[in-house]
């Protein structure tokens, strides 16, 4: 963390201010008064730093309403306090696998933010209308007070939704939520692939740690309800930049630029049978993706690894209202933002920052030149952050492979760079360096490796071509 530029602990003066800290009041009624929905909100079982809640409802002509309930972290965070600075520092919460580092003390993000169960609490609201065809026709933003009625986790909500008949299903009205919620989440989902949205394979590995030993790496598996929250939070940062855009307000976008190795990634296509379109195409890239998924299911992550190596990593951009800018490749959508997780990135909370700004009357001048500089600062922490988690998972596969040195790997070309030629294994979630061997290759190809010693202190995994 420390070598990656981050701060660690928490200093002095914002621990003074995080025990004085209190729940931002909330009013008992009137018009931003939401308390009597059915909130419900989906994570994992062990996450207690809830950043948003979910509520739809079924409007005439086929289209269903969605409303995504924000915890408003700018409500008791103050721009010019102590924890408001280190939060920028840093710019985000780090994952390592094992110990987390929260962007905010856990007293603010999993307590006095968090939009626990039963606790009435302020949020920003975003609106949005979906048809029947998933297209989006509506993106409004309101402040209110609402009560999470439901704290449900994913695999919880997989299971009612694969079984909604089932005696141990949710109760009546939770269950009747959250098969509207999940109409409307493929609906979206739905819109968005046949208009060129990226669909990669489904699957994450994380390391599995017992008694400070890591014993194996677990497979976490795209499911029903993680449909719903990626899509309802894909819809809700479109709804709120587009929200913006209509009050000529500046924004912090989320943009993954045209690949710069399109080459490569026509290559990879063309070894297969397709050919793509000279220039970059979302749509056919899309389509060509979600042919091989169907054709070769059991090969599918591999390849969508080799795209996504060939994509490159997303920024943010400030863009002036009217301006104009690029879109989110791998969405298919133009207009995005990052604005749903306020706890655990400090981009969401100065996007929270500034649709207050434009809820305003009159709106508040925003500094644009400022705003560019925060978006290249949280790009680059969020590199940083990606640093430190991909060393972690390198320590930790380092750790699993000490007792194979010498065995023989089939693998997959991951990087290629002046540093050095990088492979991940097919078989266990690690990647190396390949020290010898490496000329001549290229991203997304299938080589054979042997595991020639590892480092686990360092996060080295070294690599031959067999």
């Amino acid at each position: 963390m420390v070598r990656e530029g981050f701060c660690p602990d928490f200093p002095p003066e914002v621990i003074a201010e995080v025990n004085a800290a209190r729940a931002a009041a909330t009013q008992n009624g009137g018009a931003g008064d939401l308390r009597g929905l059915m909130w419900s909100s989906i994570d994992n079982p062990e996450s207690r730093d809830l950043d948003q809640v979910e509520w739809a409802e079924r409007l005439p002509g086929g289209r269903i309403r969605v409303l995504v309930g924000i915890a408003d972290v700018d409500a008791v965070v103050g721009v010019d306090s102590a924890t408001d600075a280190h939060a920028r520092a840093n710019g985000t919460s780090v994952y390592t696998g094992g110990p987390v580092f929260p962007m905010l003390p856990e007293r603010l993000s999993t307590d006095v933010t968090s939009l626990g169960q039963d606790a009435d609490r302020q949020a920003m609201i975003m609106e949005f209308v979906v048809g029947s065809d998933g297209a989006v026709d509506c993106a409004e933003v309101s402040a209110g007070v609402l009560r999470n009625k439901a704290r449900l986790n994913y695999e919880q909500v997989a299971g009612w939704l694969q079984n909604p008949a089932s005696s141990s299903a949710a109760p009546a009205e939770v269950r009747e939520q959250l098969l509207l919620q999940q109409e409307a989440s493929q609906r979206l989902k739905d819109f968005r692939r046949e208009h060129g949205a990226l669909s990669f394979a489904d699957t994450e590995s994380v390391p599995v740690v017992v008694g400070n030993v890591v014993q194996s790496f677990a497979l976490e598996s795209q499911n029903a309800a993680r449909d719903i929250i990626e899509n309802f939070m894909i819809a809700a940062n479109v709804a709120m930049a587009r929200f913006l855009r209509a009050r000529q307000s500046p924004c912090l976008r989320r943009i993954v630029r045209t690949p710069k190795r399109w080459d490569r990634i026509q290559a990879i296509a063309a070894s297969l049978g397709t050919r793509l379109p000279a220039e970059p195409d979302s749509k056919a890239l899309g389509g060509f993706l979600e042919s091989r998924r169907q054709a070769d299911p059991d090969h599918f992550p591999e390849l969508s690894l080799a795209v996504l190596k060939s994509l490159g990593p997303g920024e943010y951009v400030m863009e002036h209202p009217g301006a104009e800018h690029e879109g989110h490749f791998g969405l298919a959508v133009e207009d995005y933002t990052h604005s749903t997780a306020p706890n655990r990135r400090y981009a969401d909370l100065a996007m929270q920052r500034l649709l207050k700004a434009a809820l305003a009357q009159p709106s508040r001048m925003q500094d644009e030149a400022a705003l560019s500089e925060l978006a290249a600062h949280c790009t680059e922490r969020e590199a940083a952050a990606r640093h430190v988690e991909r060393f972690m998972e390198k320590v930790a596969a380092a750790i699993l492979l000490a007792p194979r040195v010498g065995q023989v790997f089939s693998a997959m070309v991951t990087g290629v760079a002046p540093k050095g030629v990088f492979a991940r294994l097919l078989t266990v979630p690690a990647e190396g360096r390949i020290m010898r061997g490496e000329k001549g290759l290229d991203v997304g190809q299938k080589i054979t490796v042997r595991l020639t010693g590892v480092n686990p202190e360092k996060g080295f995994i070294d690599l031959e071509q067999d």
